[in-house]
């Protein structure tokens, strides 16, 4: 009889044991680092040429998809890598020369064949457009790719050290675009990825003393540099294809329409058009034609970020001109209010600055994040057009985000004025992608209530130009959650609401209420501008037809398509009353309906005023969330309504998650919410794509995985674990940095740079665990996971306050912040694959990259979804969850390529 009897666990190798198959010099190691900081640095400058171009979602959707372009070159590897073993320096050269050409040869060819975006649901030739434009940026990164690829092969023993550089160069090279966007305008900011790109080639090449290569490398920079510069005006192609729907095509398409600023930063490309045929006027009243005498020509020049706008700028206004501002929508609360002292939220375009002063404000104090805004105002062109409007001595300016000043002040102010700010997006035509709206969400809403003194006024007018309603519904619940958590008792009370269709929305709150005179005062106002009422403290609601009007617009969407304007009974005004209902004094039903007043509510019978099914469905919604019943009524309407929050701060993903299948064959009714129903196809696209670039190695090369590496399995899930909560934490917190940095491009430029130079460091420090791995490492891990917790629910209090310091300061304060995680989240990494590569799992080192990179894409894609679902806090929550699964995985990547040996012993 025999027994089988497994010797003790063989102990694991000492790193110092095994050599290294190439020992790096510091050359190298900064070669690495300025090749890989180039990759980056060429996916900020994408992000930006699509921005000006676009859209910047496309932007982050297309470095996304290139970063495929790791997971593609590691199948490749995989398949190869004997060849690639003997031959590793040739293809390094060869991927490395070819980044530069590469690069300017896709972008040059991404001009011709642009994409509109607005048609790329009802046009199929505008997806092939779209999928050119991913193949053509694909091909720089995927020789970027098969470069550091190589590289990370051939130094696998020494792996920490060249993740290192690899991290910490990119992170700085983020650093040095940022800085770089006020110096090259997007059109030429490929340049700057050039630079590193040949400053690393030449380098890489030096180290080995290649002196040919280095020759060679020197040629291919000097035409790629020149070409990139001059081809584009030679071949007659534009350095950027500008949609035809950007708000500047149209400005620039204007017979007299003539730039007369712009100004470059990181902030963005910003640009003001002057025209006569230039009319801006937000919500103004179409009975301005009949009340002046004249309106005043040529009021507006529009300001554009990006190429979105226009944001526009009024001219000052001669004294006789100047009853203008009575006719919009932000003269609302100077109905009410005489000689207030007035803050406004965003200064923008400066027209509810300008409205604030008119009205007699004796004090204006007025808040601009954006530096890029002040400076152009402050240039002699603008002063020009504006009268100096800066220069004011009632006006005061904030230098950073009115939401957070607010929040932090002790000052209290008779009126707060948020009129469309950081709203142009919510106005485009064709809708608009994800993207935060801080201004908006219901702790903002809180801050300007309690910044408001007694009997103050907060007015917040918003775009009203979807239909069905969307956004609105969104603001009105954000702004009705705010009131009933800051006066539970009175908040139906509080609020004073109108709208005018299809262009702007105002909703008043009031400290303390409205008194009777005052909203016989504003519904008098609201009359003589012609807009409709959709709710005032005692306004009489039935709801009898509110179910119809439910019922018609899910009908209109996933039912047979009949519009709900068309289904919509019109009341009978002709009808005789009910005798037995109480009557109305004030009601004379024969005379015409007037669509702004409920004078004829509660008369009787069925007469009434004829009423548009989106007031309609406003008026609904203000009575069921400030009297009950709002749960079952979002419940029911077509399109998600929930308020905003710091957590949840989006104007979009209006598409119910159970209603997405719904859609598909109906998808040019979602034209305006294509950016969430985007990220979801660019989900399903990575996971399948992830899921072949897996199964690729599998197929190919299962007797090598399979015969000879244990603990696959575990390793797999590992990486991928390793892939997706880094990116999760990394796309999620540069939204919500952006909260204190108050611009997208600032703070994922910080944030990615921050990430990267501190796990750098981490893989450094590495070194010092890998003998100790198997214990020191899941508590590294565990460690992660409760930061990241901990950060999902303490940051965003955190982030308010460093919002309100100095801009340097906030820049300095947000980079460290990342630090403590991003230095723990280093480590894994670097330690997993330098212990695949002392274990002689060699193929499996080359795909755990890959699966990596594919997991990575994954939960980009995924971040937008889960955060617009569940919240920004959620990202850090699932990251959490990967690194705490991760741990387990962990010990299977320390077991040996073979079993065990074996002894028997005879009985």
């Amino acid at each position: 009889m025999a027994a089988v009897i497994s010797n003790s666990r063989p102990a694991l190798p000492s790193l110092k044991a095994v050599p290294p198959l190439e020992a790096p010099r510091l050359a190298h190691y900064l070669a690495v680092g300025l090749i890989a900081g180039a990759i980056i640095a060429l996916q900020i400058a994408v992000m930006r040429v699509f921005a000006v171009g676009s859209w910047s979602h496309f932007g982050s959707l297309v470095v996304s998809l290139a970063m495929l372009g790791f997971s593609l070159s590691s199948v490749v590897i995989f398949a190869g890598k004997g060849w690639f073993d003997r031959h590793w320096q040739g293809a390094a050269t060869a991927a490395l020369l070819l980044i530069g050409p590469l690069a300017v040869g896709s972008n040059l060819v991404a001009q011709t064949v642009p994409f509109n975006a607005i048609f790329l649901v009802s046009d199929p030739e505008q997806k092939w457009r779209l999928l050119a434009n991913f193949l053509l940026y694909l091909l720089p990164f995927l020789a970027g790719a098969f470069f550091l690829g190589i590289v990370f092969l051939k130094s696998r023993t020494a792996f920490g050290r060249v993740y290192f550089a690899d991290l910490t160069g990119s992170g700085l090279a983020g650093l040095v675009v940022l800085v770089s966007m006020y110096l090259f305008s997007p059109e030429i900011i490929i340049v700057v990825p050039l630079l590193l790109w040949a400053a690393g080639s030449l380098l890489w090449f030096a180290a080995f003393g290649a002196w040919k290569s280095v020759v060679a490398g020197v040629v291919v920079a000097v035409l790629s540099i020149s070409g990139y510069l001059m081809l584009p005006g030679l071949l007659g192609i534009q350095d950027i294809a500008v949609s035809q729907y950007k708000g500047v095509a149209y400005a620039r398409n204007f017979p007299d329409g003539k730039r007369i600023y712009r100004s470059v930063s990181p902030f963005g490309d910003l640009q003001v058009y002057a025209s006569s045929y230039m009319h801006f006027a937000p919500g103004l009243s179409d009975n301005a034609a009949f009340g002046m005498p004249e309106v005043p020509a040529n009021t507006y020049v529009g300001m554009y970020r990006d190429g979105d706008g226009p944001e526009g700028i009024m001219r000052n206004l001669a004294p006789a001109e100047q009853v203008y501002f009575r006719y919009l929508p932000m003269h609302y609360p100077y109905v009410i209010k005489g000689k207030p002292k007035t803050f406004v939220v965003q200064f923008g375009g400066g027209i509810s600055t300008q409205a604030a002063l008119n009205a007699g404000s004796t004090s204006v104090t007025v808040a601009e994040s954006n530096p890029m805004t002040l400076r152009a105002f402050r240039d002699p062109v603008l002063r020009d057009v504006t009268g100096d409007i800066l220069a004011e001595p009632r006006l005061k300016v904030i230098d950073y985000d009115g939401r957070l000043f607010l929040a932090n002040t002790a000052e209290r102010y008779d009126v707060i004025d948020l009129s469309l700010a950081d709203s142009v997006g919510l106005s485009n035509p064709g809708g608009f992608a994800i993207s935060e709206k801080y201004a908006y969400t219901h702790e903002a809403m809180l801050s300007y209530m309690h910044a408001l003194a007694d009997g103050g006024v907060l007015s917040v007018t918003l775009w009203n130009k979807e239909e069905p309603p969307k956004s609105v519904l969104k603001l009105y619940a954000t702004i009705a959650e705010a009131a009933r958590t800051f006066d539970p008792q009175g908040a139906a009370n509080d609020v004073f609401a109108v709208s005018s269709y299809l262009s702007t929305t105002t909703v008043l709150f009031k400290r303390g209420g409205f008194t009777e005179t005052e909203i016989k005062t504003l519904r008098d106002y609201t009359k003589s501008m012609s807009w409709e009422e959709v709710y005032y403290p005692g306004m009489v609601y039935d709801g009898a037809g509110a179910q119809k009007v439910l019922d018609d617009y899910r009908a209109s969407i996933f039912g047979s398509g009949q519009d709900a304007t068309l289904t919509q009974p019109a009341a009978d005004a002709t009808a005789p009353a009910d005798a037995s209902a109480p009557g109305n004094p004030n009601c004379d039903p024969t005379a015409p309906a007037d669509p702004t007043l409920d004078a004829c509510a509660g008369a009787g019978g069925d007469a009434g005023p004829q009423v548009l099914p989106a007031t309609e469905l406003q008026r609904m919604t203000w009575h069921a969330l400030l009297t009950g019943g709002w749960e079952k009524l979002a419940g029911d309407y077509v399109f998600d309504a929930r308020a905003l929050s710091n957590d949840q701060p989006y104007f979009a993903a209006y598409v119910k998650v159970a209603d997405l299948p719904r859609t598909l064959d109906r998808l040019d009714l979602f034209q305006d919410d294509w950016g969430y129903l985007l990220i979801w196809a660019t989900l399903g696209i990575a996971c399948l794509t992830a899921a072949s670039l897996v199964l690729l190695p599998v197929i190919f090369g299962w007797r090598i995985v399979f015969s000879r590496s244990r603990g696959k399995l575990g390793t797999i899930l590992y990486f991928a674990c390793l892939g997706l909560g880094y990116i999760m934490v990394e796309v999620g917190l540069i939204s919500r940095f952006t909260v204190a940095l108050a611009n997208p491009t600032v703070s994922a430029s910080v944030l990615i740079s921050s990430m990267l130079v501190f796990s750098g460091l981490g893989s450094l420090f590495a070194e010092r665990i890998f003998d100790r791995a198997r214990t020191l490492l899941p508590v590294v891990l565990l460690a992660v996971c409760v930061l990241l917790l901990a950060y999902g629910f303490y940051l965003s209090p955190v982030l308010d306050r460093i919002g309100a310091y100095p801009y340097a300061v906030r820049l300095l304060l947000c980079f460290l912040l990342v630090s403590p995680p991003a230095f723990l989240m280093g480590m894994p990494m670097a330690t997993a694959m330098t212990w695949l590569a002392r274990l002689g799992k060699e193929h499996l080192f080359v795909w755990a990259w890959g699966i990596n990179g594919c997991f990575s894409v994954i939960g980009s894609a995924a971040v937008p979804i889960v955060a617009t679902s569940f919240g920004l806090s959620a990202v850090l929550q699932w990251a959490a969850i990967a690194y705490l699964v991760a741990i387990p995985a962990f010990f299977a990547v320390l077991l040996p390529s073979k079993a065990p040996a074996v002894r028997l012993v005879t009985a």
